[in-house]
């Protein structure tokens, strides 16, 4: 089964820290979590404009039995999770029995890859059956002669919307693969 993610993080050239995640399964399955472990205060300015303004308010903040609170945005906030919590919701969301072997993809993986692991704790402590690596959409994009992508278009920067993204880049490529053959 192929799975296709993204992840927002912050990054200082030493440490890269999980803001989200967003994961789409090739059966159409999707899960998508915001770290309760980053320090907004501490983020780039990139992250600062890019990111942040388009996470849902944390559940601390919101009032659940306040009925002008839309229901969406009290669901929303309940994306927000542990470090911990996000990494058994993925055990369970791929499954980590080893009788199937998971391909996970991403665009420009090599961060996201790091950041995904680093959930697990060491490379060595993946759940049973995920791979050690990632395959990356845009090295497939430059294997094929660098083809023009489809458009992203709106929700950039968000983990999940990303996430869709990348499947879409990835099936196009199959069918452009297919087509140039």
């Amino acid at each position: 089964m192929k799975y296709f993610f993204d992840t927002e993080f912050n990054e200082d050239g030493k440490t890269i820290d999980l803001i989200s995640i967003g994961i789409v399964a090739e059966d159409g399955r999707e899960y998508y979590a915001i770290s309760t472990e980053f320090d907004p205060r501490r983020v780039n300015k990139w992250v600062e404009e890019n990111v942040l303004p388009f996470l849902p308010p944390r559940p601390e903040y919101i009032n659940f039995s306040d009925p002008s609170i839309p229901p969406s945005l009290k669901e929303q906030s309940l994306q927000w999770k542990s470090r911990q919590q996000i990494a058994w919701d993925i055990a369970a969301f791929v499954g980590h029995d080893g009788s199937s072997k998971p391909e996970f993809w991403a665009y420009y993986a090599d961060y996201d890859w790091v950041v995904f692991c680093q959930l697990f704790g060491t490379m060595g402590d993946l759940p049973h059956g995920f791979p050690m690596y990632c395959r990356d959409v845009k090295q497939e994009c430059d294997r094929l002669g660098n083809p023009r992508l489809p458009e992203q278009g709106k929700g950039e920067h968000h983990a999940l919307n990303d996430a869709k993204w990348n499947q879409l880049a990835y099936n196009f490529l199959s069918t452009y693969s297919v087509s140039t053959s």
